[in-house]
Order: structure tokens, then sequence, then C-alpha cells
């Protein structure tokens, strides 16, 4: 398997939601409602082909990319939010990765997903869901959301490992809702939650996710 270039989150490495759910789905993962957890050891290379195996993803180094484990804890979710409540978008004006496939407003055909603040903590963005959706587009939705809520402490985080849970697909064109809330943080990781929300209010996906600060 690879990660085409389009899928970056960081210029030079595949997006952490979307290579996250590219490894899972080649270990089995599915829209099943069956969570799977993948750690991520270093930034996944693109246009690269990779090994799976075992539940290892390897580079042709050799070198260990991800780890990928069933049954995992993907977190109970974050109760869905009204996006027009929240305030604008953040990385609208300021963002350490303009053009990541999914939160990146330089990013020509990317998720366009912009969670802003919402007064109890938690984050909310408005999604229109692309036309190729797939297991590993929900897992990039669930990703930067979360993203973002560590990042309001203004240090520049990388996705270190999630753990997520696709209930259902949402439908091509579909009009969804992404809620992020941070769960805890010490030293420079911290925790995070987030949840899809189809266009009638149904849960489609949740996630919990480790982020790692490159800053002190």
């Amino acid at each position: 398997m690879m990660i085409p270039a389009r899928f970056h989150g960081p210029p030079a490495s595949g997006n952490g939601g979307w290579s996250a759910g590219a490894f899972a789905v080649a270990c089995g993962a599915g829209a099943d409602g069956r969570a799977f957890q993948v750690t991520l050891r270093v930034p996944p290379p693109l246009d690269t082909p990779l090994i799976v195996a075992a539940g290892r993803v390897l580079d042709p180094a050799g070198t260990l990319v991800a780890e990928v484990e069933p049954d995992a804890d993907a977190g109970p979710g974050v109760p869905i939010a009204d996006p027009a409540d929240a305030q604008p978008y953040p990385g609208l004006a300021e963002h350490p990765f303009p053009t990541c496939y999914v939160c990146g407003p330089g990013h020509p055909d990317g998720l366009r997903i912009f969670p802003g603040p919402l007064p109890d903590g938690r984050l909310a963005a408005a999604w229109t869901v692309p036309a190729d959706v797939s297991v590993e587009t929900v897992w990039a939705a669930l990703d930067c959301p979360g993203g973002w809520s560590a990042l309001q402490s203004r240090r520049v985080f990388l996705l270190g490992r999630i753990a997520a849970a696709v209930d259902a697909l949402p439908a091509p064109g579909e009009r969804c809702v992404v809620v992020a809330a941070p769960v805890a943080a010490e030293g420079r990781k911290a925790l995070v939650d987030t949840a899809v929300y189809g266009a009638n209010g149904t849960p489609l996906a949740r996630a919990r996710a480790t982020w790692v600060a490159l800053n002190r």
C-alpha cells in the first residue's frame, strides 16, 4: 500500500488521521463499529510502497512506520454541537500546516473541516462529505478537529496515536458535524476525543487520540 501525496498533513508526510485509517483498513477495519488503534512511530511517508504485516507497517528500508491493534478503546465520543455557535476557525488566521488535507485552507481539494471553539471548550465544524468518501476519509475527519483542541494551547502538535470506530459511512454530499473536546494534558502530550454526526444527528464515528507537542 502507499499514501498518495494529496493526503498530506505537513507537506512532506501523510495526514495522521488518513494514514492511520489506511493502516487500520489494511488490517481489517471497516464501517462496522469495531475500534482499531494506530500508533504512528515516524511521519507516514508519501508515495512510498509500504508493507503491512502482523499489525506492523514498514517502509522499504524496514523502518517501523506504525503499529495497528484491533479491539481498542475509541473513547465515549463527544456530544453533538451546533457549528453555528462556534467562534471562527483559528486556522484561517494562523495555521502550522496550511495545506493539510483535512483542515488546511490552502489545500485545493481537501476536506475543509474548519473547527471553531465553543464556549464550553469543545470545538465544532460543519463538514460536506466528498464524493469519494471511505473509511479512511472518516478517520481523517476525526483527526484534525482533535488536534485543534490541543492547539488552543498555542503549541504545535502532531498525531501520535489514534483509536477510532466507524459505525457507518456518511453519504456523499451529506452535511455532517464534527465535534472535538480536550480530555487531559500532561507534559508534551494531549488526549482528545472527537466524533462525527450525520445530517440527522446520528452518531457515525468516534475517536480518542494522543497528540504530541513539537515545542515545549
